[in-house]
């Protein structure tokens, strides 16, 4: 063979693998998937309760799969519905957003917001995440209707986390709350919540909808018992076997997703550490529809006794 078409061959074969990688890649970012994890939070001899996490929904109006999916979530029965914020990634999304949670509105729920609430996405070169964090942010798009999307959660019943603290009830229990607004556009306001997490509660759970170390950092210190909260999409493009390359903010791939303990050497019962649960989120932007070896998830996290 001569080297012309030694390297035609090459050239070919190299075309035909990225061909199959991104028919897999766009295929896995609709291979939706339910977690399940237990979290100890719970006093003594209460009984366990279903908490359902959603986060990084980036839902259009013709993401039909993907609604089908959402609605039938509701079939879970949760007790509590934690929504850490990117709903939605079109003007149009909200009536979409609110047909898809349908039931789901109907349980107790508290909810923050995340970039792709406020602002629409772009097209942007998808490489650029791996680069060092320029603060550069996407402000400048069409804006979305986070308003209409506020009320409608209100409306619903839904508890809005927004740089504030709130107290519910569930199943007889005292239910602590502490949310921010979205810290990757620097909108937390983390004086507004600061504080020893109320010591009369029986749970304590902050909320957020990007893991930044400072937020983290603060709840840890102010006794809440967990940290919710969503945005690095698990690092959405990972390498089988080893896991995520970057998290879209300052905490470390290692934890991109699942429930871990912050500060991370730290364990149950160590003062001024908490749980945290990272959700991997459930879509992408519209523009880069792929995910590798991170399938896109919502979590079922039952919530038991801490002894």
């Amino acid at each position: 063979m001569t080297p012309a078409g030694l390297l035609a061959r090459t050239l070919g074969a190299g075309v035909a693998v990225g061909a199959s990688v991104t028919a897999y890649a766009v295929w896995e970012a609709r291979a939706f998937t339910l977690r399940s994890v237990e979290l100890p939070v719970l006093p003594a001899g209460a009984r366990s309760l279903r908490v359902l996490h959603l986060s990084d929904l980036h839902l259009t109006p013709g993401q039909g799969r993907k609604r089908e999916w959402l609605r039938s979530l509701a079939d879970l029965e949760p007790d509590l519905v934690v929504d850490t914020g990117d709903n939605i990634a079109h003007p149009d999304a909200v009536p979409s957003l609110l047909d898809a949670l349908g039931p789901l509105l109907g349980v107790p729920g508290v909810f923050v917001l995340g970039s792709n609430d406020y602002f629409a996405p772009i097209l942007r070169n998808p490489l650029g995440y791996l680069l060092p964090d320029d603060k550069s942010r996407t402000v400048h798009t069409v804006k979305l209707p986070w308003r209409d999307l506020c009320d409608a959660f209100g409306a619903a019943g839904w508890t809005d986390l927004t740089n504030s603290r709130a107290t519910t009830q569930l199943d007889g229990l005292r239910f602590a709350w502490a949310g921010v607004d979205d810290p990757h556009l620097e909108y937390d306001d983390l004086d507004a919540v600061a504080g020893p997490a109320p010591a009369e509660a029986d749970v304590r759970i902050a909320v957020a909808h990007a893991p930044y170390l400072r937020v983290l950092d603060q709840f840890a210190r102010d006794g809440y018992d967990a940290v919710f909260a969503g945005h690095t999409h698990g690092g959405q493009i990972c390498l089988p076997g080893y896991g995520a390359l970057v998290t879209n903010c300052d905490l470390e791939p290692a934890r991109a997703k699942g429930l871990h303990r912050h500060p991370a050497t730290s364990r149950p019962g160590d003062a001024r550490s908490t749980w945290l649960h990272v959700s991997a989120g459930l879509g992408t932007s519209p523009y880069f529809p792929i995910r590798t070896a991170c399938r896109p998830e919502a979590t079922l996290l039952t919530l038991v006794s801490q002894g």
